[in-house]
């Protein structure tokens, strides 16, 4: 009887804690695989990520597009932070000369701004992923 208590215990502990686990979690970030460039030359790029707080300042994701001897930043989005799995879309009007379809290579951060020792924002990388994707 003590072993099936004790193993009840150990349940019901571990059903408790599983959600403050998952609150502190791990901050994450992942690119597509694929990404578009429209006639306009409008490029647009998207993943998933997850943080966990923004108590500090507020968290972006930016991503920036190389292909050839190319590299642009593609937009930002502001991120949610409260630990669940949500989706990003960055996308940018690059030209002179544009994108085209075909492989290429995005860099995604996950950055967290804070005020610094003189006030200004500085930068906290929480996250970064790098991949391969086809541009359609």
């Amino acid at each position: 009887m003590r072993v099936r208590t004790a193993l009840a215990a150990g349940a019901l502990l571990a059903v408790a804690v599983a959600p403050l686990a998952h609150a502190r979690g791990v901050d994450d970030l992942s690119v597509h695989g694929y990404g578009t460039v429209a006639e306009d030359s409008t490029v647009t790029l998207s993943g998933t990520y997850r943080c966990t707080d923004d108590s500090a300042g507020p968290v972006f994701v930016s991503s920036t597009l190389r292909q050839g001897n190319r590299s642009a930043g593609i937009g930002g989005t502001r991120a949610v932070c409260d630990g669940h799995l949500r989706e990003w879309v960055n996308t940018s009007v690059v030209k002179d000369p544009a994108y085209q379809p075909g492989v290429a290579r995005v860099e995604a951060t996950l950055v967290q701004l804070t005020a610094g020792e003189t006030g200004l924002p500085t930068p906290g990388f929480l996250a970064r992923e790098e991949s391969d994707v086809e541009l359609y």
